[in-house]
C-alpha cells in the first residue's frame, strides 16, 4: 500500500494535470468567443436558418466548455479536501 506522502504526491500530480486541462479549456473558450464574434461580424443581418444554427451550435459548445470547467473545479476541490484529511 502507498504511503500517505505517496498518496498526496499522486493527488497533487493529478491536480496539476487537471489544471493543465483547465488552461486548455479556457483557451478553447477564448477561441470559441473569437469565432462567435467573427461569425457574427461576417454574417450580420443574415436571417438564414443556417446562420442561426451555427450561432446556436457555438453557444452550445461554449456552455459545454463552461460546464466542463465547472466540473473540473469541483473535482479539484474534492481532491484537495481528501488530501487534507490524509
Amino acid at each position: 500500500m502507498a504511503s500517505v506522502a505517496e498518496l498526496k504526491a499522486a493527488i497533487d500530480a493529478a491536480i496539476e494535470q487537471v489544471s493543465e486541462g483547465q488552461a486548455a479549456l479556457r483557451a478553447a473558450s477564448e477561441k470559441l468567443t473569437e469565432a462567435q464574434q467573427s461569425l457574427a461580424a461576417a454574417l450580420e443581418g443574415s436571417g438564414h436558418e443556417s446562420v442561426a444554427a451555427a450561432h446556436a451550435a457555438l453557444n452550445q459548445a461554449a456552455v459545454g466548455l463552461e460546464d466542463c470547467l465547472t466540473a473540473t473545479l469541483a473535482a479539484v476541490e474534492q481532491a484537495q479536501t481528501y488530501s487534507a484529511t490524509l
